[in-house]
């Protein structure tokens, strides 16, 4: 297979591990007792807070609960709420642990056509969950080749005050 190297990845370590788990809670409290890295900030996004999702090229509708830690990489825990979303699919097809890996990037919309054209379709996006409406986050179907998907992150200039601190 004779590819070019990924502008996404290329040359670089993921920014963040995301881990889908079916309860929030009960996560934090494994992790920040096994792991540590706390406080955890977390977010609950929704429809209110992220003013355009798609969903496998369409228009979404789906929710979660977000826990980041301080370290670095960053680990982040999901809780799907209300979908569809990937996040759900991987948990119906009883996925477990890693679901993704995330590349901070200069631009999200930029990796997308850049991705795109590499022939890894964007499966769900986010934008405008900064304070001043900017941030985004895309992810692509790179599991035929890295067993993982790939995630563009746009980090905003301000982000919100978290939803709740973990520990509490």
């Amino acid at each position: 297979m004779n590819r070019r190297a990924l502008p996404l990845i290329e040359g670089r370590g993921p920014s963040q591990v995301g881990i889908v788990v079916p309860d929030i809670e009960a996560a934090l409290e494994r992790y920040e007792s096994l792991w540590g890295g706390g406080p955890w900030r977390c977010f609950v996004y929704g429809p209110e807070r992220l003013p355009e999702v798609t969903y496998r090229g369409k228009p979404g509708h789906y929710s979660a609960t977000i826990a980041i830690n301080q370290l670095v990489p960053q680990i982040e825990l999901i809780q799907p709420s209300d979908g569809p979303s990937i996040y759900h699919e991987f948990l119906d097809r009883g996925g477990r642990g890693i679901h993704h890996l995330g590349f901070w990037v200069d631009s999200v919309r930029e990796s997308i056509r850049e991705m795109e054209q590499a022939g890894y379709p964007c499966v769900q996006a986010g934008f405008g969950y900064g304070l001043d409406g900017d941030g985004g986050y895309a992810y692509f179907d790179t599991e035929a080749d890295f067993e993982v998907i790939l995630e563009a992150i746009e980090v905003p200039q301000r982000r919100r005050e978290p939803d709740f601190t973990w520990p509490r």
